[in-house]
């Protein structure tokens, strides 16, 4: 059966934005397309015109439908879809609520993102948890082996980065999913990097909670995110955080619970936004997880070998399986440096520094890293030009 050719003329007339910047910060807010802006827009619009709360009504069934579309890209049940402001709070409305205590263990990743592992660390000082990063094998993934051996009565969570921001790799999450219910343990994975580059099905993977975020390669607005709970979990877990939305007050010493993952929620929210997640999402799925991959994974290995081949430029990328983040250095030039001068050009980067992820970035002996992250919307000429634009500066810096 012949393949598809992906049809990139509509990715970037529908990104109107390729025209004015070479965009690689697809891994910290991609560009939006017209549909995600339009519905963002749009809802604001509406709220100016009829007022907030009148325009809230008269949308209800199309906010309803975020839960259905966030369902079907990752494989649950709408009852098992919370949405909330952001990543962050959709993993620590998770991790918070989990019942912890002295001498329980935490097992995660040497690649966590700075945000999980310094609520790992709060959660050590208040409750006496132990939090113990997993070793990662020689291909720099987490060691689904070491893991195993570490397994014991006392592990009470596996919580994973499934995609680092600083490396590359696509940690083997159904992996740890296998060991997670080998132990009858909860496993919690941020998502927030695989969500929109790859196909991601819970069910598969085997998680018990899920977080990730509209702004990076969903392609959605900022300032919103979603928080999958397995219905299994629901009933072990009460949120940190509660308030009319999340419980009904049924007597004067007395609340319930809501039945569903919106107990993660609040009562207010940015219904902007939340169309804006479900515009992206249908976006997404219109054009099929699968192909998305192949092509992100397909431009990243062109930019790899790319870059590879330019004097004194080092691709510092771990992992067996590998995305659409590329991380490398320049000889002879700081990544500050490096971004400015590129930036300067419209091209978008980002920077890696040690305390994002800081395991990981000491363990290699690394300070800080440029990250160019691709999406299907970007072209093999924007990677040419990046790569002469990298050359230029690391030429004219060595001159």
């Amino acid at each position: 059966m012949t393949e598809t050719p992906f049809d990139l003329e509509r990715a970037r007339r529908e990104t109107p934005a390729c025209e004015r910047v070479l965009h690689f910060n697809n891994a910290g807010a991609s560009l939006m397309p017209a549909p995600v802006l339009d519905a963002v827009v749009s809802h604001l619009e509406l709220e100016a015109e009829v007022g907030g709360y009148e325009a809230e009504e008269r949308e209800r069934d199309r906010h309803e439908r975020v839960y259905d579309l966030v369902a079907r890209l990752i494989n649950c049940a709408r009852e098992e879809v919370a949405v909330v402001e952001n990543a962050t709070r959709a993993w620590d409305m998770a991790f918070y609520s989990l019942p912890l205590g002295a001498g329980d263990r935490i097992l995660t990743s040497r690649a966590e993102y700075a945000s999980n592992y310094i609520a790992y660390l709060q959660a050590a000082r208040r409750k006496g948890v132990q939090v113990e990063p997993v070793p990662s094998d020689e291909t720099g993934q987490l060691s689904v082996e070491h893991l195993r051996s570490m397994m014991d009565e006392r592990v009470r969570l596996i919580a994973v980065t499934h995609v680092p921001t600083n490396g590359g790799l696509v940690n083997p999450a159904a992996e740890v999913g296998r060991v997670a219910r080998e132990w009858g343990v909860p496993f919690l994975l941020d998502a927030c990097q695989s969500v929109g580059q790859m196909p991601i099905d819970v069910e598969e993977i085997g998680c018990d909670m899920l977080s990730a975020t509209g702004r990076k390669f969903l392609r959605g607005p900022r300032a919103v995110g979603f928080l999958y709970v397995r219905r299994s979990m629901l009933e072990r877990l009460e949120p940190v955080l509660l308030d009319m939305h999340a419980a009904e007050w049924i007597d004067a010493d007395h609340y319930r619970l809501r039945a569903d993952a919106r107990r993660f929620e609040n009562w207010e929210t940015n219904y902007a936004t939340k169309l804006g997640l479900a515009a992206a999402v249908e976006y997404a799925l219109s054009w099929g997880l699968e192909a998305i991959e192949t092509r992100v994974t397909a431009l990243a290995s062109d930019l790899r070998a790319r870059l590879g081949e330019l004097p004194g430029v080092v691709v510092r990328d771990l992992g067996a399986r590998r995305c659409g983040i590329v991380t490398f250095t320049v000889d002879s030039v700081a990544p500050e440096e490096l971004m400015r001068r590129l930036a300067e050009q419209r091209i978008n980067v980002t920077i890696s520094r040690t305390p994002g992820t800081r395991l990981d970035m000491e363990a290699r002996g690394l300070e800080e890293l440029v990250r160019a992250s691709v999406h299907y919307y970007n072209s093999e000429a924007e990677v040419a030009r990046f790569c002469e634009a990298v050359a230029q500066v690391q030429r004219e810096a060595s001159s």
